[in-house]
């Protein structure tokens, strides 16, 4: 790794940053493009669930794998092999005619996003080596989720109303030509790969961990549309919690196992992983009920709910930008607790929607809230998640990250909006009119969503009150000094 900190750093970030914010926004557009692409392509209502699912499904399972390979292959090499099947999904997204083909790229597009995205955020950690700069590009690098997802309503209201949904789609691919031609211009092939290729890949692990990851993603989408108890989302879960166990145990005598045993022995690194899982739980299912709760209650169109997401973006990018000042100074303990704190009160706030309310009145306020504390949560777990990670570990610390803000998103949309849902039809059943019905279930769902932000709180205030040293390993360089003090309290 090199000694000194590379002056094209900055450059290189901003490249990493916008194809970081492509594959978020793609996953934010696509909701809002469903109507208009059932209609053109013919989907059927169970069909159509695939266009998300699929990129879900493979991002989910592969995401853990794909930065383990960044470590051993090569980050930049694994980054632009991912931009580059993307572009190519994406290119075929756009240009699909049936919904077998439409499906089909969606796959793929959900393996790019395991390949790219971890070895980005491998490569920033390592880009960086000054801990006051690498926090505000880590944290930079998990805002952008935050304000890609909040745009993704937007460019897609916009798109679908003024010209066809094909190009939530076909933007991508200018920007991927571009990554694919500067990134090999501003990121030395050596960065971090100094011990690239020494030592085998763990193929068992690889299965076990793949499997049982993808098995659970799968249980979890089917559980949005079967009852639990059905053979199509029990089985896969019950693999899910099989397997994943398995793949652990077999970290104990692999040669080269792919998520060594003394990674989960960080801390700090465990409060921020266990916390990624909880706060994107509710982070992502809080998007999918205000977009339905603007559309099929408020009555707004396509492009006012993607404007009604705007006040969110412009409050996270205002929050990103404090919590990254202020994390040097206090660790990152009371920056992640405030910031789940406000969430939960957010979510709270959002409670007191009903099937007569407004936007400005209930919408808003609670929006903004849930806006800043997410802006605060979002650098804060990204430095957590790399805490005292060695070089050659920094793929697998993003990775594994974004695997879990992947389960997280499909527990917080089978659980959260089932629970939703079944109240609902109660409520239907009971005589109440459908309005009101459907939004009593949200503020169900939201009311136990603002508990699991607070168990979230909970546990980053037990498990960041002070560092824990990292278990030496004397074959791996450690990241840059600097981040030990974050972990907790400033020192």
């Amino acid at each position: 790794m090199p000694t000194t900190a590379d002056p094209r750093r900055w450059a290189a970030l901003a490249v990493l940053l916008l194809v970081q914010f492509m594959i978020i926004l793609d996953v934010s557009v696509v909701n809002i493009a469903l109507p208009a692409i059932q209609r053109d392509l013919g989907f059927t209502r169970t069909g159509l669930t695939w266009v998300v699912d699929s990129y879900v499904l493979m991002a989910g399972g592969l995401l853990l794998l794909g930065g383990r390979l960044g470590d051993v292959f090569g980050r930049r090499r694994l980054f632009l092999a991912g931009v580059t099947v993307f572009g190519v999904a994406s290119l075929g997204c756009g240009l699909a005619q049936d919904p077998g083909t439409l499906v089909a790229a969606r796959f793929a597009q959900g393996i790019g996003e395991a390949l790219a995205a971890p070895a980005a955020f491998g490569l920033i950690a390592l880009l960086f080596t000054d801990p006051a700069e690498r926090v505000k590009a880590i944290g930079l690098f998990g805002g952008i989720a935050g304000i890609a997802g909040t745009s993704g309503p937007i460019v897609s209201g916009a798109l679908v109303e003024y010209a066809t949904w094909r190009w939530i789609f076909l933007i991508n691919i200018p920007i991927a030509i571009v990554a694919v031609a500067v990134v090999p211009r501003l990121v030395s092939g050596r960065l971090g790969r100094d011990r690239a290729g020494s030592r085998g890949l763990d193929l068992r692990g690889a299965l076990l961990s793949t499997a049982g990851l993808t098995g659970l993603v799968y249980g979890l989408i089917e559980a949005a549309s079967h009852p639990w108890g059905s053979a199509r989302v029990l089985l896969p879960l019950v693999a899910g919690a099989v397997l994943v166990p398995a793949f652990v145990l077999s970290q104990r005598t692999a040669a080269h196992p792919l998520m060594p045993l003394r990674f989960l022995a960080d801390r700090t690194r465990l409060a921020a992983n266990v916390v990624t899982l909880l706060f994107y739980t509710v982070f992502f299912s809080q998007f999918f009920i205000t977009t339905l709760y603007l559309q099929d209650v408020l009555g707004f169109g396509p492009l006012r709910t993607g404007l009604g997401f705007l006040p969110f973006g412009i409050a996270v990018g205002a929050a990103l930008g404090l919590a990254t000042t202020v994390i040097p100074r206090t660790g990152l303990r009371p920056v992640l607790v405030t910031g789940l704190l406000l969430s939960a009160a957010g979510a709270f706030a959002f409670t007191r929607i009903t099937a007569d309310g407004s936007y400005t009145g209930q919408v808003l306020p609670a929006s903004l809230l849930l806006a800043v504390g997410a802006g605060l949560c979002l650098p804060s777990l990204g430095n957590g998640a790399v805490h005292g990670v060695t070089d050659r570990d920094a793929g697998l610390a993003s990775g594994l990250q974004q695997a879990l803000q992947q389960i997280g998103a499909a527990i917080g949309l089978a659980v959260l909006t089932t629970l939703a849902l079944r109240r609902a039809a109660t409520a239907v059943t009971g005589g109440a009119d459908p309005a009101t019905a459907i939004t009593d279930g949200y503020v169900l769902a939201l009311r136990v969503g603002a508990v699991v932000l607070l168990a979230a709180a909970a546990v980053a205030a037990a498990l960041l009150r002070r560092p824990s040293p990292q278990p030496p390993d004397p074959s791996a360089r450690a990241l840059p000094a600097g981040t030990r003090r974050l972990s907790g309290d400033a020192a």
